[in-house]
This record gives structure tokens, C-alpha cells and sequence, in this order.
């Protein structure tokens, strides 16, 4: 092995080390900005040496994707709304995905000769990326509200999808046995693209945040497959960490919901179960005027973020209440349930951008067991992850699912336009507690009504 083999392979290792080291950073929100840049810089090192090392391309085309690159970044990061970051996530993995797709491909024609081994994992490569590139862009399509979020089936979908793996299956045969003929090429692509579609189309909106951590571990395991059908290492490595990355969190999205995978890529063909359960008590509805003076009596509050706080844009309204809840001398905490909102830590995102501090921020296991010495909890916008039915309810569809005890709080207040159920159409027997309030409305505005309330 040459000096000059042996410099870059070091390079890879340094790479692969600020890989793991940054994903480690991702970990916990007070660390995932220095964890992006950090694996943000590994992958720029990693792609320059590659460029440079194989001689693929002259250094003017490379130095002008690094700079087109970096405006289509800088561009995505200034101009999109933070309520929109799931529609860029998974626009993202649609574009990962579609990169693999394009290093497979070239990888298959460059060389039709390639020994068997390549040729499998060139196909796999490009079908994982394809796959992934078109769900994301339904996915994309879903959260943007560009087509309806609602699960698309239609009959016979299930043996349409049982046909369509067996011609994908057939395709890559043919592929690697003839990789001279580019029929096949084209044909596995096609039917790749359209599994993607058939995949995502029967998930509902409500599952999205499960869908966009599995199709970012796709992205990864398809990278991964480049990877081996190139045989550089350092991209087998980065790929792996975020498929294996992927499929942890997307595991831990399932627990959260008490769900199997399986549930969530089926639930478009399952029947939507509702609790005939008779639930006892009565709404209350109340003003924000005596929300008020609950809130200027607080010494703890606790406020529980769902989506309904991001459709509202309520993230800043939010933390000028805070400011001024504290000003009171009131404690101010925020729950954050993992499947709130339409990404794995959209919630964290949106009071992030409010200048939020990290350290009010807890996960469910850590708030659950403190919510009884809250004077008051702020629900905004949620209701399955702080409906009590899971705990309550034995013939409840969420039985089982871990949830917020908003319930236990001393006073609770629930933000929300109306009585409509959450995604598993149940209702919730939170809004009918003895201690609970029901404040319909904006949220945005109802905070606002506070806000004013306490600076007057």
C-alpha cells in the first residue's frame, strides 16, 4: 500500500470517527447544532478526498457543487417556516435517496462486466433509493397538504402491491444476469419509484413522523449499498450509522404510539376502532380572562405541546407568556411526548426557534412522574399523547400507549378549536375531568388574550 492509499484511508477513519461523534452530539438537543456541523464537515472532507482520490471530476466542478450546494442549503435554511421543517426532512431524504439511486445506476453501466456481488448490491442500492426518493415525496406532498393526508387505498391495492414485489424481484434478476440490456435498468427503476408510492400512499398523516425516521434509515441502507457496489468504506460506514440510526428511532416512535411497524405501513387497510366506552362528566368551558387569574396564582406550570401549536404558530406567543409566568415567579416546564407533531422532535424544533431553553425541555419518562405538583398544565394543541384512555381504558384502541398524565395536574387547561378526536378517533376523557378547562379557539390568539393580561 502506497503513502499516498494510506493518507486517504486515514482520512476515511478521521471521517467516519467525526461521523459517530456527531450523530452522538444529535442526541440531545443542547448538542445536535455542534453535531450537525461537526458531520456536516466530515462529509464535506469525505466527498472532496473522494472526488480528488478517483480523479472523477476537475476541482472547478467541484469547488462549484460545494458552492451550489451550500446556497440550496443556506437558501432552505433562511427561507422555510420552522412549522414546514417535516416537509423539508423529507424532501431531503427524497433527495438521499435519489443520490444513491444515481451512484447505482452509474455503477451498473459503467462497468456491465462487474462481477455478480456488485451487480446485487447496485440493484439493491437502486432500488432502496429509488424506494425512498418517491415515498418522501409523497410524504411531502402528505405534510404539505399538496394531497390529502388521509390513507389512499383502493381495492385490490394488497395484490397489486404482492405482484409489484414479484416484478421488482424479477427485474433484478434479469438485471444482474444481463446487465448489458438497459431495458432492465429502466424497468427496475420504474417499479422501484412506484413501490415508494404504493408504500406511503395507504399511511395516514398522523404516522408521518414514523414514516420520516424509516425513510431516513432507507436513505442510509441505500448509501450503504453504494457503498459496498463501490467499495468505499467510509460511505458503507456513514450509511450504516444512519440506517441503524433510522431504524432505533423509528422503533422508538412505535413504542411511543404502542404499534407495531407493521400496524403503521398497514393502517391505511385496517379499520379505524373507536371506544364505545361510555365517558363520564361534563366540559368546561372557560375564558382566557379566568385563565388568567388561575395562571397570575401559578408557581408551577406545565405547558404540553401537540401540532395544534405549530398549525397555530403559537411557538412565540408561548415563550412571551413564559417570560412573563416567570417574571411572576412561577416555574415554567414543557413535556414533549416523542410523536408530537409531524417529526421526531418537531416539538423541540418550534420552542427551539422561540429561544426556548433546553433545559425546560423534558421527555415523557421524565416529566410523568413530577406532573401531580403542577399547579397547571397548558395542553396546546394535543390530545391522543395526554388522553388518559390509555391508561384507563382497557377496550381503548390506544391502550397501551404511553402518554403525558396531563390528568394528574392540579389544573388543566386544554387549548383547541373544538371536540374533535385525534388520530385514532377516540375521545378523550381528559376534556371531562373534574379539573380540567376546555379553552376553544386559536391558540395563537388565546395565548396572545394572556400575554396581554399580564403585561397590562
Amino acid at each position: 500500500m502506497s503513502d499516498y492509499s494510506i493518507f486517504i484511508n486515514a482520512v476515511y477513519v478521521l471521517c467516519a470517527l467525526l461521523f459517530i461523534f456527531g450523530l452522538k452530539l444529535l442526541s440531545h438537543p443542547s448538542t445536535a447544532r455542534k453535531g450537525n456541523l461537526l458531520s456536516s464537515l466530515a462529509m464535506l472532507i469525505a466527498v472532496v478526498v473522494t472526488l480528488l482520490d478517483k480523479q472523477i471530476i476537475s476541482f472547478e466542478f467541484i469547488v462549484t457543487a460545494i458552492i451550489l450546494g451550500s446556497a440550496i442549503g443556506i437558501f432552505a435554511a433562511k427561507k422555510i417556516e420552522m412549522t414546514s421543517m417535516p416537509e423539508l426532512v423529507s424532501l431531503f431524504n427524497g433527495v438521499g435517496g435519489l443520490a444513491s439511486l444515481a451512484v447505482a445506476y452509474a455503477a451498473i453501466v459503467s462497468d456491465a462486466s462487474s462481477r455478480v456481488f456488485v451487480l446485487v448490491v447496485s440493484f439493491l442500492a437502486l432500488l432502496i433509493g429509488a424506494v425512498t426518493f418517491s415515498g418522501s415525496i409523497v410524504a411531502w406532498a402528505k405534510l404539505s397538504e399538496r394531497i390529502v393526508g388521509r390513507p389512499v387505498v383502493f381495492k385490490g391495492q394488497a395484490i397489486a402491491n404482492v405482484l409489484l414485489i414479484f416484478a421488482i424481484a424479477t427485474s433484478g434478476y434479469l438485471l444482474v444476469t444481463q446487465p448489458e440490456v438497459t431495458t432492465w435498468h429502466y424497468i427496475a427503476i420504474g417499479l422501484a419509484l412506484l413501490m415508494g408510492v404504493m408504500l406511503v400512499l395507504p399511511i395516514g398523516g398522523a404516522d408521518m413522523p414514523v414514516v420520516i425516521s424509516l425513510l431516513n434509515s432507507y436513505s442510509g441502507l441505500a448509501a450503504c449499498a453504494a457503498g459496498f457496489a463501490l467499495e468505499n468504506n467510509l460511505l458503507i460506514v456513514a450509511g450504516a450509522l444512519v440506517g441503524a440510526s433510522g431504524i432505533i428511532l423509528t422503533n422508538i416512535m412505535c413504542k411511543a404510539m404502542n404499534r407495531s411497524l407493521v400496524n403503521v405501513l398497514t393502517s391505511g387497510f385496517q379499520k379505524v376502532h373507536t371506544s364505545e366506552m361510555k365517558i363520564e362528566g361534563e366540559i368546561k368551558p372557560l375564558s382566557p380572562d379566568d385563565a388568567f387569574y388561575v395562571l397570575e396564582a401559578a408557581q408551577s406550570v406545565l405547558v404540553i405541546p401537540g401540532y395544534g401549536m405549530a398549525v397555530a404558530q403559537a411557538q412565540h406567543t408561548m415563550k412571551e407568556l413564559q417570560t412573563l409566568l416567570e417574571n411572576n415567579g412561577a416555574e415554567v416546564a414543557y413535556a414533549i411526548h416523542p410523536v408530537a407533531g409531524r417529526m421526531p422532535g418537531h416539538m423541540n424544533v418550534l420552542l427551539a426557534e422561540a429561544d426556548v431553553s433546553y433545559e425546560q425541555l423534558f421527555e415523557m419518562d421524565e416529566i410523568n412522574p413530577r406532573i401531580e405538583g403542577f399547579d397547571v398544565a397548558i395542553v396546546i394543541g394535543a390530545n391522543d399523547v395526554v388522553n388518559p384512555a390509555a391508561r384507563e381504558m382497557v377496550g381503548s384502541p390506544i391502550y397501551g400507549m404511553p402518554v403525558i398524565n396531563a390528568d394528574l395536574a392540579k389544573n388543566v387547561f386544554v387549548l383547541k378549536r373544538g371536540m374533535a378526536t385525534g388520530f385514532a378517533g377516540v375521545d378523550n376523557p381528559l376534556f371531562f375531568k373534574p379539573n380540567c378547562r376546555m379553552i376553544f379557539g386559536d391558540a395563537k390568539e388565546t395565548l396572545n388574550s394572556l400575554v396581554r393580561q399580564f403585561a397590562d
